[in-house]
């Protein structure tokens, strides 16, 4: 007996040691962050909040780098293609991550990655005060009867404004002209200088421009009416379109799968103790009227993974894929 309980504790403490050298990772040199997108947007606010908590956790300077271009597929394909020695991240809305292969902007997977997630955000129908659209209605109309007068400033296809703006293309019927710029803010402008009638982008790049009255929501893509404050109530864009799909937008960090185990056991208790736990963060969502989502690994794919197979499926059959979701592994929800 006094042999096996000298044996188990030699066991219990060689996993205790093998616990302890999973989990610490310290960085010698700054960590780099790229976001996707142009500065301003929901992705670049998000990054930027957490980059203060992380440097504290670490002890590292974290380097925000913005590389806009190809609807997010060009900061995200410069993270996937940099060595894998986890010093280099990008951000977004993981369901744009798991549109990439449909769309053909770049052949990589959700599970292709070690996903971090931070905040749900969601995305507004807005118009241009001045514009010719006051309803949801007037808008279905004219994508049913003009649709070139129906114009919608995105982010790109990939980004979470072309999905709703797809959303709403399948739930209205007809169609619309979507136009891209780099970035939600920029997206976000074109509807308040009046280039474009309409934006679909997210509710943190417009929050400012809604309290200013300086665009005019029309319809929240959730399934149910939200309330925010200086704004007002917002009603669910299901009001009146009942068949349109709405989902979470989870917002976060991720690394492509490959980088060290140490790396990512690191981050996963920093997730879990200082993200979970960061005022930072929860200050940064009440401003802008979103929801706190701190979760990571398998748990974070289990919760993209629908919204991604929403957009994906409304992309292809709006005519906008490359190929059927269905064939990279996003079966029809």
């Amino acid at each position: 007996m006094r042999k096996s309980l000298l044996l188990s504790g030699v066991v219990f403490a060689a996993l205790a040691l093998t616990g302890v050298a999973q989990a610490e990772w310290k960085p010698n040199k700054p960590l780099r962050i790229i976001v996707p997108w142009g500065a301003g947007g929901s992705t670049d606010q998000l990054v930027r909040t957490l980059a203060g908590d992380l440097e504290d956790a670490l002890g590292q300077k974290v380097v925000v780098v913005n590389q806009p271009g190809g609807a997010g597929a060009v900061g995200t394909k410069a993270a996937f293609d940099a060595e894998k020695d986890g010093y280099t991240w990008t951000a977004g809305a993981a369901k744009d991550l798991g549109t990439y292969s449909v769309t053909g902007a770049l052949d990589t997977h959700l599970k292709d990655w070690h996903l971090f997630l931070a905040s749900v955000n969601y995305t507004v129908l807005s118009v241009n005060p001045d514009s010719k659209f006051q309803t949801v209605a007037d808008i279905a109309k004219a994508m049913n009867g003009d649709a070139g007068s129906v114009t919608i400033a995105t982010g790109g296809i990939n980004s979470a404004g072309g999905a709703s703006a797809e959303a709403l293309k399948a739930a209205a019927g007809g169609d619309y002209k979507m136009v891209t710029y780099d970035g939600g803010n920029p997206a976000v402008q074109a509807a308040v200088s009046h280039e474009t009638e309409i934006t679909t982008q997210l509710v943190a790049e417009q929050y400012e421009m809604l309290r200013a009255k300086k665009l005019k929501p029309l319809a929240a893509f959730t399934p149910d009416d939200v309330s925010l404050p200086g704004i007002g109530d917002i009603p669910s864009i299901t009001k009146t379109l009942p068949n349109a799909k709405v989902g979470a937008v989870n917002f976060g960090i991720w690394a492509p799968k490959g980088i060290p185990q140490d790396v990512v056991d690191t981050m996963t208790s920093i997730w879990a103790t200082k993200i979970k736990a960061s005022k930072r963060l929860a200050d940064y969502a009440a401003s802008k009227g979103l929801g706190v989502n701190v979760v990571s690994g398998d748990a974070a794919y289990m919760q993209a993974f629908p919204t991604t197979q929403i957009n994906a499926w409304q992309i292809h059959d709006g005519g906008k894929s490359k190929v059927s979701p269905d064939t990279v592994g996003i079966p029809r929800p």
